[in-house]
Formats: C-alpha cells, structure tokens, sequence
C-alpha cells in the first residue's frame, strides 16, 4: 500500500482546508490522519473505519475536523475548519489493519509522506 498526502498549505486563523490522502494497492483498511509540530511528537487527529461508518478524533478538534472517506476513488479526506496557528504542523495519514479504531501510531502500518499545514495568527 502507498499512501499520497496533499491539500495542505497556508492559511491564516479561522480558515479551512481539506486534505486529501491517496491510497493505492488495497483500500479496505481503517485510515488515520497524524500531525507532527517542530519539536513535538507525532499526535493523532482522527481515525476512520473502512466502511467510513465509524470515526473518532483527538479532543482538540472535534466539531473543527472531519474525517471521510470515498472508497471508490481509494481516497480519506480531512476537512478542516476553524483552523487555529496550534493546527500547524505536517499532517500524516497512515493505515491501520485492525479491528478497531486507534490513536497510537505504532498500531498503523503504512504511512504517507506527510504535508504541511501552517496556520497564521
């Protein structure tokens, strides 16, 4: 499985943007989105089951993200809105064979090559 990350880019406080995360070989996984900040490590953002039926989110962005999913084009999204300058960071997503939906990264599999978010106060 290879996974393309893109959409982000530069936006300043309040604003919104969508990423967007290309998978190509399989596409019945769950689907993860991580963020890494300069200096921190890698947290996660929000996680989606294969059907797309089942999410979950880190607190800090909840009623602010959305994950989707459009199986037919083999594609996870990231819609994000309400953008605040603590978003910015390189937004990873990633693949994850198991049952359930979970934030630890080690329990995913295949990872993107990250893109970055930066959001001006």
């Amino acid at each position: 499985v290879q996974l393309q990350a893109s959409g982000g880019g530069l936006v300043q406080a309040g604003g919104s943007l969508r990423l967007s995360c290309a998978a190509s070989g399989r596409s019945i996984y769950n689907m993860g989105w991580f963020r890494q900040a300069p200096g921190k490590e890698r947290e996660f953002v929000a996680a989606i089951n294969w059907s797309g039926i089942s999410t979950y989110y880190v607190d800090s962005v909840k009623g602010r993200f959305t994950i989707s999913r459009d199986n037919a084009k083999n594609t996870v999204y990231l819609q994000m809105n309400s953008l605040k300058p603590e978003d910015t960071a390189v937004y990873y997503c990633a693949t994850s064979a198991l049952g359930r939906l979970v934030s630890a990264a080690s329990m995913y599999t295949y990872w993107g090559q990250g893109t970055q978010v930066t959001v001006s106060s």
